[in-house]
């Protein structure tokens, strides 16, 4: 329904640039031109808001990380196009995890998320690794592909998307190699 998809678009909105106490529904509504009464017809509430948001980001996340399994170029370009799509509201939701304990469940799923990404796409070279090398390349791979590298390189650092990239490729490549 297409008043649902711009309650949820409003609300994801706001996420990403205010606190999420003090995003406020009457907001949320205003900006999805539709009445507060809707929104808690909806969603029962901001939390049932963030909960049908969750599945709608998750989505999204799919979507965007669609990639070939052992392609490592196209695993990055993946990462990339998340990261450049949503990592603002990511980052401003990890900001706020711990003054806002509600927000740990859905933030717990993304990092099980990703890390199974991690698993499907890099599957083939994982399973001829021992289980203990397996969990530690699967760790370096987390690490490579974190969010924070992205902002660190891409907003902190202030360089371009062809070296993200670089630099990712360079700690993905060297957390696969053989040692």
């Amino acid at each position: 329904e297409a008043s649902t998809r711009r309650i949820i678009e409003a609300f994801l909105k706001r996420a990403e640039t205010e606190w999420f106490d003090k995003v406020k529904l009457e907001d949320v509504a205003a900006d999805a031109g539709v009445t507060v009464q809707t929104v808690v017809r909806k969603f029962g509430s901001k939390m049932g808001l963030l909960e049908v948001a969750h599945k709608h980001m998750g989505e999204s996340v799919a979507v965007r990380r669609l990639s070939t399994p052992g392609d490592l170029d196209g695993a990055i370009n993946a990462l990339t196009r998340d990261y450049e799509e949503a990592g603002p509201l990511v980052l401003r939701l990890l900001d706020q995890e711990q003054m806002h304990p509600a927000l740990k469940p859905t933030l717990d799923v993304g990092r099980e998320g990703h890390r199974d990404w991690l698993k499907e796409t890099f599957a083939e070279h994982l399973k001829a690794l021992t289980p203990a090398r397996r969990q530690s390349t699967l760790d370096a791979l987390v690490v490579a592909a974190d969010i924070y590298v992205w902002k660190l390189v891409r907003l902190d650092m202030g360089r371009s998307i062809p070296a993200y990239k670089q630099i990712v490729r360079q700690m993905m490549l060297a957390s696969l190699e053989p040692r």
